[in-house]
């Protein structure tokens, strides 16, 4: 119970960034409508698996490196706060996109396999993941909590990962659902962009306890 505040704000923040548009929801799109319900699973959940990359990087070295340095602490802070508020802005800004589709995509259907390393490397490999799990570790994460409770929030957010684009391929896998959400779907990712814009002045401005 000590720690549940700090969980429930990761889980929040986590929930807006990973329902955020952006390279995690285009490959689960293109898998979706291109390849079938199947390889889209399968790439959600590499997805997830990705998640632990940064984890990993995060636990192994910035912790150390930040409770050295007040400085350097209040540097990274600030740059994670900008990267929330751009991100937040980003999203605020969002514009109806038109997908369209032909009726037969004539395209080789994935493995498990290489479905399971398209959803990964996208995830591992993508630079605005870094910076997100970069400011979570080093602005929201308390340097002082435990590295097991820390891994514990990566595993969470593994998981989690996974479950929500798993629920987004089986959604966006019926094609009248699919028109809808394409066409709509800025709304949804303009209240995120305000959300975290909120967020990103509220650390920007918070001080180191």
């Amino acid at each position: 119970m000590e720690y549940l505040g700090e969980f429930l704000t990761i889980a929040f923040i986590h929930l807006l960034a990973v329902a955020s548009p952006g390279p995690d929801f285009a490959i689960v799109l293109r898998q979706s409508i291109v390849v079938g319900r199947t390889p889209a699973l399968w790439t959600s959940i590499g997805i997830g698996i990705g998640i632990m990359v940064h984890v990993a990087y995060c636990l192994l070295g910035l912790g150390l490196i930040i409770s050295q340095s007040i400085m350097l602490f209040n540097l990274i802070k600030l740059i994670g706060a900008c990267y929330l508020l751009y991100v937040g802005w980003k999203s605020l800004r969002a514009k109806p996109t038109a997908v369209t589709a032909e009726s037969d995509f004539n395209v080789p259907i994935p493995r498990a396999v290489q479905a399971l390393r398209i959803g990964f490397l996208t995830n591992a490999l993508n630079p605005k993941a870094t910076l997100f799990f970069l400011s979570l570790f080093s602005v929201v994460i308390n340097p002082d909590t435990p590295a097991t409770v820390q891994l514990g929030y990566g595993i969470y957010m593994c998981f989690a990962t996974a479950i929500w684009f798993c629920g987004l391929s089986l959604f966006l896998t019926q094609p009248k659902i699919r028109f809808f959400f394409t066409r709509f779907g800025h709304w949804t990712e303009r209240v995120m962009g305000a959300a975290l814009i909120a967020l990103g002045l509220k650390l920007a401005l918070a001080s180191r306890k």
